[in-house]
């Protein structure tokens, strides 16, 4: 809490608390939103970026030293990213954002040690609250964020745990792998299908009103024969669909989850995104493809897939996505007192 209090933006949040105006701080030295648009081309592709305001920001120095590691090719890359991992999770984003620019530079770069660790964090601060968040109300949903010349309130994704608006963080991060989505998407032909679910997760954050990225992943899928790269196309497809509505697309959707030639992770992919696209009660013939396919042994091999990595809390993702989205009144496991002890 100390560390905290003495951090540069920590007046700006305890102003806020006190009632003051959050667009009297758009734009400035603590709007990570304008930080991140005001980086120089030169300075993401130096060296190592020592000219940005890391100490702005909650946690900053510690992002900075994992960008510098991941930047440098020093080992272990794990740490570095587990810094970022872990603030993500912990709901302090504004930080990680700004290293967002410096993170799709890395993965552009195919000879790179770290590239796929890079890119394998590039979006979780483009996500707020995600982690544990499996319903259809939620899973896939991109809430309104603030522009730069926003006056009204943090909008629907309030504060982070540092008192930091959320909607910042996200908005930044978003528009730097918006800015940099042409170089991103020849990443969902790379060799490693690794880099192939990473580059579809990060794209699925990125600004789509010209339907660039949702064309991108359609023509991939018709090259793509790997099943788990495929399922992660579908829920990225969706994704970005859930963010710029097309009813073409919630259709063609559906028919790939009733569509018996396609791989058992597509069917379920298919049929997650589908829910979270349609307020249409779930039909017989959905309830009896997943209670078939969804499979403890499926819903741990899904788990390769960051949505369903981040919908698990304490069970895998898939199977708490089925739970929430077709079972909703059915209990938590650990709300369920006469479950049975681990």
């Amino acid at each position: 809490m100390d560390e905290w209090r003495a951090d540069p933006t920590f007046a700006m949040c305890r102003a806020l608390v006190d009632g003051a105006d959050l667009a009297t701080f758009a734009g400035g030295p603590f709007d990570i939103r304008a930080v991140v648009a005001t980086i120089r081309p030169e300075t993401k592709h130096g060296a190592f970026p020592d000219d940005v305001p890391w100490e702005n920001f909650p946690h900053g120095d510690a992002v900075r030293e994992a960008v510098r590691l991941l930047h440098t090719g020093s080992d272990p890359a794990r740490n570095a990213t587990g810094v970022l991992h872990g603030l993500c999770a912990d709901d302090s984003r504004a930080a990680a954002a700004l290293a967002v620019p410096f993170l799709i530079q890395i993965t552009k770069d195919i000879h790179h040690p770290h590239r796929a660790d890079a890119i394998g964090v590039l979006a979780g601060p483009a996500r707020a609250r995600h982690f544990g968040a499996a319903s259809r109300d939620e899973l896939l949903l991109h809430r309104a964020c603030p522009h730069h010349d926003a006056s009204d309130d943090y909008d629907d994704y309030g504060v982070e745990v540092t008192g930091y608006p959320a909607g910042w963080s996200v908005a930044a991060a978003r528009a730097a792998i918006t800015t940099e989505a042409p170089a991103l998407l020849p990443l969902l032909d790379d060799s490693d299908p690794a880099i192939r679910i990473a580059a579809a997760y990060a794209l699925a954050t990125a600004a789509d009103p010209d339907h660039t990225v949702r064309t991108a992943f359609a023509t991939r899928l018709t090259t793509e024969h790997d099943p788990m790269v495929r399922a992660a196309l579908i829920l990225a497809t969706a994704e970005t669909t859930r963010a710029h509505p097309h009813t073409p697309i919630t259709v063609w959707i559906r028919e790939r989850w009733q569509d018996g030639m396609q791989a058992p992770e597509v069917r379920l992919a298919a049929a997650i995104g589908w829910l979270c696209l349609t307020d249409e009660p779930a039909p017989d013939d959905l309830h009896a493809i997943v209670g078939i396919l969804a499979t403890d042994e499926c819903a741990r091999a899904m788990d390769a897939l960051p949505w369903m990595t981040v919908a698990g809390c304490g069970e895998p993702g898939l199977l708490r996505c089925v739970r929430r989205m077709l079972r909703p009144g059915e209990p938590e496991p650990h709300d369920d007192p006469w479950a049975p002890l681990p």
